[in-house]
């Protein structure tokens, strides 16, 4: 017994010997993709993980002159004074209805205008479309808000014009609150969803076409071929983003949000950014907008964990 136990153990000594030298020797067959990887983990190493130790004044009333270590610890004081904030659910709400909206509505367009451009046969059409629904996303929040006013302005604005030639009254669109959280989402749709579409378009380009072939031979339509054959393909691809989408449920974007506020329309359109924007910059209360950012940061990482438990029971696919 006791022969057969040192046996096992000097098995696995030459075991984890033999896993190093595979590793060693792996790394330095790709030393070159290896290499190539040094500035992207060092920008996350960074600006993503250093950075995390900035959380802990959250638990402190932070004092700049003092710094991290000369700064008196108060706790959960922060976290307390945030639940009790009498807008604070009025801020959370809005925020998780405004991420639920895009998550309704945002995210699943460009899937289905990936779907579309993947229709077209004439390739020079094709590509030109393309073309023109991805170069919204290269222009700035502050760019998309003036071409929303422009349309939406009750004097000049074309849905105001075509309203009054049907006999409404001109609406201040921007300046009501019922309006707010369509404006937003509508505006993130018109910009984003055109460059969402190239991993999709990726994805379908790797589908089998003799999958499409066997399905034509069996007398599928286009229709049908979709369903069978296009959308099973791309669940993997789907799950993934999505996975990646619910991480940012509560961080809609601060630019996003705040190039369309103004006073008549924060009723519904205030979100923990922005509230944080004015807490922290311009009220200088970092140790509180600290907490609310790092409670937000929870939120995303227990809805990524949820979410990629119950992605993986029940589609197979998952981030780790």
């Amino acid at each position: 017994m006791v022969m057969k136990a040192k046996l096992t153990g000097i098995d696995l000594i030459n075991y984890k010997a033999d896993t190093r030298r595979s590793l060693f020797s792996n790394m330095w067959k790709f030393r070159a993709l290896y290499v190539i990887a040094i500035p992207g983990i060092l920008y996350f190493i960074i600006f993503k993980y250093f950075p995390l130790a900035g959380s802990v004044i959250a638990f402190q009333n932070y004092n700049i002159f003092k710094g991290f270590t000369g700064s008196e610890w108060v706790g959960l004081e922060h976290f307390r004074t945030m639940f009790q904030y009498q807008d604070f659910g009025r801020i959370l709400s809005n925020t998780i209805l405004l991420g639920l909206y895009d998550l309704l509505f945002a995210f699943p367009a460009p899937i289905l205008l990936a779907l579309l451009l993947n229709e077209l046969r004439l390739v020079f059409y094709k590509r030109f479309l393309q073309t023109v629904v991805y170069m919204p996303h290269f222009l700035s929040w502050v760019i998309v808000s003036g071409i929303a006013l422009g349309i939406l302005s009750p004097g000049t604005g074309i849905v105001n014009q075509v309203l009054q030639t049907f006999g409404f009254e001109p609406i201040y669109f921007l300046g009501e609150n019922s309006y707010i959280r369509t404006i937003l989402i509508s505006s993130g749709i018109w910009r984003d969803s055109g460059y969402g579409t190239i991993i999709y378009l990726a994805a379908l380009a790797g589908i089998n076409p003799d999958l499409y072939e066997a399905a034509e031979v069996d007398g599928a339509g286009r229709w049908k071929q979709t369903l069978a054959i296009t959308l099973p393909s791309l669940i993997p691809t789907i799950m993934i983003l999505f996975l990646l989408h619910i991480g940012r449920f509560l961080d809609l974007g601060f630019e996003r949000v705040w190039v369309f506020l103004n006073a008549l329309n924060t009723g519904n359109g205030e979100i923990l950014d922005t509230y944080i924007y004015k807490a922290g910059l311009l009220s200088q209360q970092y140790s509180y907008t600290t907490a609310v950012g790092l409670f937000k940061s929870v939120v995303g990482l227990i809805l990524v964990l949820i979410g990629n438990i119950l992605s993986k029971k029940t589609t197979g696919e998952s981030l780790y």
